[in-house]
């Protein structure tokens, strides 16, 4: 039996969709290759995959498949392997894969180095990256799948500049690590990266066992967003209106309906309690 299985969540349809499992399939010779058609499919192909007997299950998309793959697959003795061909391929960044080039990639998950890397959850959910409450997973829920597409990582900023007239809510923040209980909007970290190649989580480490929280205290969304682009494009949290630390359990909660995202991924709405299993999802990574 073909111990490779490659989940395939092509971001087009049509012509580019054709383009890229041609890409895929000329890397991926010899193995199994399934090809997504809704939302929800590639977890439950891992799912299957990984009960079926297969080594390595390789999520071809952006991080909305990895998200996906890595919940089918979670609790198994599977590997997971990428082939970076999204939007946004954050985690294959934050893992130091040469996003740019297929092959490279392929030759990764053919060579078998398997890291260990920690598993957080949200209201046992998983999420291979990063979790937000509020602001950004507000954006997501307003953002079209076509503005997505075409502006990729600048379609969030467009769109946040849009609710950022709102008043943002009020988030209930309970953790033993944290110095403040409440905030307008939290952002939880496996990794560093956020949002493309920044490393918003100066301090995060993927095999750590801890889960890196920066929550915004009662900020309003223009100086949220202006903070964003300042410390994406700066190096260290220097306002006393930012909280950072590290935890390995968190619970957000709100009165009112808030947003939350994994991974980029709108998965309901608070409160949502956080946690980490550490080194619990194994990866094929370069060495």
């Amino acid at each position: 039996m073909n111990s490779t299985l490659v989940i395939l969540n092509p971001a087009a349809r049509g012509a580019r969709a054709r383009r890229q499992r041609t890409r895929v399939e000329s890397v991926a010779r010899g193995s199994v290759i399934c090809e997504t058609s809704r939302s929800g499919e590639a977890e439950a192909l891992a799912r299957r995959a990984a009960h079926e007997g297969f080594e390595r299950i390789v999520a071809a998309g952006g991080d909305g498949t990895i998200h996906e793959v890595v919940n089918g697959l979670a609790g198994s003795d599977a590997i997971l392997g990428l082939l970076p061909i999204g939007t946004m391929n954050v985690f294959a960044t934050e893992l130091g894969l040469p996003t740019h080039n297929l092959g490279l990639c392929w030759n990764i998950i053919k060579g078998g180095n398997t890291r260990l890397v920690d598993l957080p959850s949200a209201n046992g959910k998983h999420f291979a990256q990063l979790a937000g409450v509020g602001l950004d997973a507000q954006v997501v829920k307003e953002t079209s799948f076509a503005l997505k597409r075409s502006f990729g990582p600048l379609s969030y900023l467009i769109h946040a500049a849009k609710i950022a007239a709102r008043v943002p809510p009020r988030l209930f923040i309970e953790s033993e690590n944290a110095s403040i209980d409440e905030g307008s909007f939290v952002l939880v970290g496996n990794g560093r990266l956020y949002g493309g190649p920044f490393p918003f989580f100066k301090h995060a480490v993927i095999d750590d066992g801890l889960l890196d929280v920066v929550a915004f205290k009662r900020l309003g969304y223009l100086e949220i967003i202006k903070y964003l682009q300042n410390v994406l494009f700066s190096s260290e949290i220097r306002t006393s209106e930012v909280e950072y630390f590290q935890t390995r359990q968190l619970r957000v909660s709100s009165d009112q309906a808030v947003p939350v995202e994994l991974d980029g991924e709108l998965v309901g709405n608070c409160p949502v309690e956080f946690s980490v299993q550490k080194r619990s999802l194994r990866v094929l990574a370069p060495v």
